[in-house]
Formats: C-alpha cells, structure tokens, sequence
C-alpha cells in the first residue's frame, strides 16, 4: 500500500519549509507548494490555505518580498523571495529542527 501525501504538515513547520524552498529560487506561491511536494517525493501536500498566510506572516517580518512578475505562461502571479534575514532566520530554524528531530528520534527508539 502507498502512502498517502501528508496535506497537514506539522503545525510550526510551514515557514521553515517556505524559506527553504525560496532559498532555491525566488517563485510564486503555486511553485513553492509543487517544490515542497516534489522535493519531499509526493510526501507532503501544501494546503493552500495554510501557504498563502505563511507568506504573508514571513513577509511582514521582513523574511521574504514580493512582487508581482508576468510568467512563463503569461499570466500575473506574486513572485516571492528569500532576503538575507530570511536566510538568516532560515538557518537559526533548521538547526533548531534538527536538534527536534534527534531528539525525537533519541525518545521513538528508547526500549
């Protein structure tokens, strides 16, 4: 049995996911829950409605811009962005996760 894509992605996790995606390469808000979905190998699905106020929140930080970009396709779409305190912040977050993740990993194979 294959498992299912992951829609709710860990409550905490959306802006670490979104700064990392951007930290790629600058891309509209469809683009960033397709990578995030194809970087994780069809694991985790982005709820739309849990992006957009991600980006909004990390904007109004000063951890992303925007701006409105014509697209390959000729269509308007808001482009977005990673700035030096997004990467910044984007570092200081992944350590942090990352010390989660071994500890949680310590505390799942404790017998």
């Amino acid at each position: 049995m294959t498992p299912q894509p992951q829609s709710d992605v860990l409550r905490g996790s959306m802006d670490l996911l979104v700064l990392k995606t951007l930290s790629l390469a600058p891309m509209h808000g469809w683009g960033i829950g397709q990578r995030i979905q194809q970087i994780s190998g069809g694991k985790l699905e982005v709820n739309q409605g849990s992006l957009y106020p991600a980006l909004q929140r990390l904007e109004q930080r000063g951890l992303i811009t925007s701006a409105w970009q014509t697209t390959e396709n000729n269509r308007r779409a808001r482009v977005y962005a990673i700035t030096a305190s997004g990467r910044r912040a984007l570092g200081k977050e992944a350590e942090s996760w990352r010390r989660f993740a071994a500890t949680m990993e310590t505390i799942l194979h404790t017998t």
